[in-house]
């Protein structure tokens, strides 16, 4: 068993609380010791098997007009500088497939926090390559060889996979939380009890 437990952190890049929960999940995380597993993944195919052709938050005008207000309190609360984009949601495609990239190469979680960044408070297309080319050379990538190896078949199934594997565990929103035992939290919000579940189990099981 390993010497820390790993708590899944499943993101999307068009997702508002997501960007909550990236800005977070290190500083929490190593305050219960425990190592976060970044997993990029797809939200339109889970979408889509439940009927959806765009964001719930878009379907749904009352809910969305929530979710705007909502994420001006939660940033203001959290200390988080936060724009409502001018397109939502933007397709995190190209993004989601540079960070499989990322993760693989080890530069993957500052690119992340920094493409949110671009989307939620510069209000930047984040389907831009051009967009994305500084932020992985900011991380520690090489673009030209972080946009290659996106456009490989293996990272777009790799990317495909991870999305079906979060369908198969039961994930249906972003951002989620698994533990080592498939305990699934789902929401921002759930971020200290899904640590604190995965430190729980994870001493249990010594």
């Amino acid at each position: 068993m390993s010497d820390r437990p790993v708590l899944q952190f499943w993101h999307e890049f068009a997702s508002t609380y997501s960007y909550i929960a990236a800005m977070r999940v290190e500083s929490a995380a190593a305050a219960h010791d425990v190592e976060i597993a970044w997993r990029p993944f797809l939200l339109g195919p889970i979408f889509g098997a439940q009927g959806l052709t765009d964001s719930p938050f878009n379907v749904f005008a009352d809910k969305g007009r929530y979710m705007w207000r909502d994420m001006d309190r939660l940033c203001a609360d959290y200390g988080l500088p936060f724009r409502k984009p001018s397109a939502f949601p933007r397709n995190g495609l190209l993004a989601a497939r540079v960070a499989m990239v990322g993760m693989r190469d080890g530069w993957g979680p500052a690119y992340v926090r920094s493409v949110y960044t671009a989307n939620f408070v510069e209000d930047h297309d984040i389907t831009d390559a051009g967009v994305l080319a500084p932020m992985i050379m900011a991380a520690g990538g090489d673009p030209e060889t972080a946009f290659r190896d996106a456009a490989s078949d293996a990272t777009k199934t790799a990317l495909r996979r991870q999305t079906d594997e979060a369908q198969a565990k039961g994930v249906f929103g972003a951002p989620s939380f698994i533990t080592a035992d498939g305990e699934l939290f789902w929401g921002h919000d759930r971020l200290d009890q899904a640590l604190a579940w995965a430190r729980k189990n994870h001493d249990q099981g010594k």
